[in-house]
């Protein structure tokens, strides 16, 4: 009898293990979903260990394709040592800071995952290819990037080993970039003439062609207007989200992660005086055929560009004030593109 009851706690004790590792097992997996789970809310800042890249062919694209987009000019530039595709001499780096993966400066970690989706601008879903080509066409300029070509893949698979080696929600901070407080009066490109030449000036040059590098392949200070700078209808091109962008990354030397050195109205005016195409020449699109934003009431609400579906001018949509933009959509049910 003694033995019996020996047996029936050792199979009781067995049960009870096995139930405690079912428990571990499934807690582990609920842990991995949570992971990946785009309702979660975090505080921590988006981060990716670029160390921890992969060996193989594989390893070997996702290291060109960074590569790429730290020194684009090099490669693919004008005078590119594997193609020209690009225009000018800047690199992607330059909007998309540390390779796409400092925060608040157009983070790439996400777009591996959040493509294809629907983009306004061209009234359609795009692939992630397409938006990649957009960039190498609008602000570097240039022609599209073959879907086949080793720069295409290796850049997709740069952005596909962003994503799978970092663990973020869409409530990351730093995904987007920095959001600045609209005022009631509109930005003005002669306030932020005077703040470009005490921030700015320095490194971008008062003509704004920016500063070439000693060896001529690209540049140490990229330009911010010029034939040579992003085009109208590139992201930066918009005033609102141009000074977004100004304040989470400049002046580079005084701005800190998160820490901005700009007020939020400094950097609308600089954004302003930047992309004042009335005192500052751009290169044009090279197609008349090209049309940006062709569902109107999906247009950004600093997209300069009419026909309009609302009663404000270019001049207001272009430099604020936005307020009274966001209320009339508001007002009819519809959430405006900022």
């Amino acid at each position: 009898m003694k033995k019996k009851y020996q047996y029936i706690t050792f199979l009781l004790v067995l049960f009870a293990l096995a139930n405690v590792t079912q428990l571990v097992s499934c807690s582990g997996s609920k842990a991995e979903e949570a992971d990946n789970d785009d309702s979660l809310v975090t505080d921590r800042l988006v981060s990716v260990d670029t160390a921890k890249m992969p060996g193989g062919k594989y390893g070997e694209a996702v290291r060109y394709g960074r590569n790429l987009m730290l020194h684009t000019a090099y490669y693919i530039g004008p005078e590119g040592v594997n193609g020209h595709y690009t225009g000018n001499k800047m690199n992607c780096t330059n909007c998309h800071r540390d390779a796409g993966t400092r925060p608040f400066a157009f983070n790439l970690v996400r777009s591996f995952r959040d493509y294809p989706q629907y983009r306004a601008r061209e009234g359609r879903i795009l692939s992630l290819a397409e938006r990649i080509n957009n960039c190498v066409m609008r602000p570097n300029l240039g022609r599209p990037l073959p879907l086949d070509s080793r720069e295409m893949v290796s850049i997709m698979a740069y952005l596909k080993f962003l994503s799978d080696s970092s663990s973020v929600s869409k409530t990351t901070k730093g995904l987007k970039n920095m959001e600045v407080e609209l005022p009631d009066v509109a930005a003005s490109s002669d306030r932020g003439e005077v703040l470009y030449a005490q921030n700015c000036e320095r490194c971008h040059a008062k003509n704004g062609e920016g500063k070439m590098r000693f060896d001529n392949v690209t540049y140490e200070y990229p330009p911010v207007w010029g034939m040579l700078a992003y085009r109208p209808g590139s992201s930066m091109h918009r005033v609102v989200k141009l000074a977004q962008w100004l304040k989470g990354n400049m002046p580079y030397d005084k701005t800190t992660t998160g820490k901005p050195f700009l007020t939020d109205a400094e950097a609308l005016d600089i954004a302003a005086y930047v992309n004042d195409d009335k005192k500052h020449k751009r290169p044009l699109p090279k197609t008349t055929k090209e049309v940006d934003y062709p569902h109107y009431e999906e247009k950004a609400i600093d997209y300069d560009k009419g026909p309009f579906k609302d009663p404000f001018s270019e001049q207001q949509h272009k430099y604020g004030p936005y307020k009274p933009i966001i209320d009339y959509w508001e007002g009819k049910g519809i959430t405006p593109a900022i």
